[in-house]
């Protein structure tokens, strides 16, 4: 009986003493839980304004949100008297532990967090990477969907972008399409010039600032090598590639032109 009123006593003291400690502790668990929704908002409000992807925005208020309670947590546990450190300790070593399994993942994440903040591309340029081209469908997280224009999802780790070359074809609004033709020397360049320019001109989809290019290459072998080069807005370039290259063979076809083709000689015979 004795042990037990002695104990009581003692749970009693601790508790007077305690007591404030735990009131300060409490409020401040109440009103940092409350200033932590409110950044959380405001977090999420600024993301919003900075363009980020649902996705993205949705991770980045959640991770921020979990890290902001786990400091809170730690604080109000350190003044009610609980050691902290050893707590500290495993959550550092917790950290470096998935840090270092999760190394690939990290850094494509933080590349997803460079492309959305810097933006070298948005949902619907079309652009290339490492040889993989095609129109960017979706920036996720770790990754960039991109549509081929063979109609393949290509999966490109946000990593791999940052640390390549991107070249942005929608950047600019505009994109050219280059094309060679053979023009034999025979024909007068400037009328064959002023015919392809015309139908290039009446072309709805190409665009007329800045006007479209045609001048001499090359000389090659047989034939003048000429550049065409029409402008058009990036989602129009394979269906404006083809019908000019179907109006260039108009062209020749209704003035009588056609391709000087070199003859093989031959130089030896086998066996002989």
């Amino acid at each position: 009986m004795e042990n037990i009123e002695k104990y009581s006593f003692l749970a009693l003291d601790w508790l007077v003493k305690a007591l404030p400690g735990l009131i300060l502790a409490l409020a401040v668990l109440i009103i940092g839980l409350w200033v932590i929704k409110k950044l959380s908002a405001i977090l999420k409000v600024t993301l919003q304004k900075s363009g980020f992807t649902p996705e993205i925005l949705s991770f980045l208020v959640t991770l921020a949100n979990i890290g902001l309670k786990v400091i809170l947590l730690i604080s109000v546990a350190g003044m009610v008297g609980v050691n902290t450190a050893a707590f500290v300790g495993v959550l550092a070593a917790g950290g470096l532990a998935v840090g270092l399994a999760l190394q690939g993942s990290l850094g494509n994440f933080a590349a997803g967090i460079i492309i959305v903040t810097f933006k070298p591309y948005k949902v619907g340029d079309w652009i290339e990477v490492k040889d993989k081209f095609g129109k960017v469908q979706d920036i996720q997280i770790f990754n960039t969907m991109v549509i081929s224009p063979g109609n393949k999802t290509l999966i490109i780790p946000n990593g791999e972008v940052i640390n390549g070359i991107i070249t942005n074809f929608s950047k600019r609004g505009n994109i050219r399409i280059e094309l060679k033709i053979f023009l034999p020397y025979s024909e007068d360049f400037p009328k064959v010039k002023t015919l392809i320019m015309n139908e290039l001109l009446g072309m709805e989809k190409v665009l007329k600032q800045p006007l479209p290019e045609i001048g001499i290459e090359e000389f090659g072998a047989s034939n003048l090598i000429v550049a065409v080069r029409p402008y058009v807005l990036p989602d129009d370039y394979w269906e404006v590639y083809y019908d000019v290259m179907d109006r260039i063979k108009s062209v020749y076809h209704l003035n009588g032109i056609g391709i000087n083709f070199a003859e093989g000689q031959q130089i030896g015979m086998v066996g002989k």
